[in-house]
């Protein structure tokens, strides 16, 4: 292999995990991003833990702040919330350790690749 194709093999090698390093970037701002908001709903189903049936209860909804129906209402709306959210932060965990693999392999053949070609020189 002549050594231009080495070093053009070993630059798309760079390429790709710049891009993996981006992405996982991203997924873990995403995972961080869930995990604030699940923590947001379990606060408020403890809050509302605290409170009576007959208390008034609102929610916010853009900048209004709206009357529920009702303390179970409410309660059962931020439970189904907080098992979105649970699976959504479920997901990105998985797909944060499958990056996180394929990360660490391409980043073993880069490696590799710069050590094999300061070898040959």
């Amino acid at each position: 292999m002549a050594e231009e194709d080495i070093s053009k093999q070993l630059q798309d090698q760079i390429g790709r995990l710049q891009q993996m390093r981006n992405q996982m970037q991203m997924i873990i701002q995403q995972r961080q991003q869930v995990e604030l908001r699940l923590k947001d709903v379990e606060d408020a189903l403890e809050e509302l833990d605290k409170t009576d049936s007959n208390s008034p209860i609102y929610k916010s909804i853009g900048s209004l702040l709206i009357k529920t129906k009702g303390k179970s209402e409410i309660v059962k709306e931020l439970k189904s919330n907080k098992d979105s959210l649970e699976l959504r932060k479920k997901t990105l965990e998985q797909q944060e350790g499958r990056t996180k693999e394929k990360l660490n392999e391409l980043q073993s053949k880069v490696q590799n690749s710069l050590s094999m070609s300061n070898d040959s020189n």
